[in-house]
């Protein structure tokens, strides 16, 4: 079992930057591969980076990619995403979750997080 905490998020103005973190419970944190969704009100939930357990690979979402970087520190149970040259079309609700295996797909993720808010300003 595996839980997640967010934080990090806040309102920010465009091109500003943002980190956020997620906090994992459990000792076997290092075993997942770690990822980011996001939602925006009226729209479907969408895949934003993944890292796997190692950090050796890491994918993004076009519209990202270049802006935001994935990392983790297995030591700390933490998976990070810097955000950078924030747009206001990245304003969302952004979750990490938990999966067996390096996805791009929500539904093969078993544990998510609450989420945390990020509100881009033009």
């Amino acid at each position: 079992q595996v839980q997640l905490v967010e934080s990090g998020g806040g309102l920010v103005q465009a091109g500003g930057s943002l980190r956020l973190s997620c906090q994992a419970s459990g000792r076997t944190f290092s075993r997942y591969a770690m990822g980011w969704f996001r939602q925006a009100p009226g729209k479907e939930r969408e895949f934003v980076a993944v890292i796997s357990w190692s950090s050796l690979s890491k994918y993004y979402e076009d519209s990202v990619k270049g802006r935001f970087s994935i990392s983790r520190d297995n030591a700390k149970n933490t998976v990070y995403l810097q955000m950078n040259s924030l747009k206001p079309e990245d304003t969302a609700l952004y979750y990490c979750a938990a999966a067996n295996s390096v996805t791009i797909i929500g539904y093969e993720y078993d544990y998510w997080g609450q989420g945390t808010q990020v509100t881009v300003s033009s």
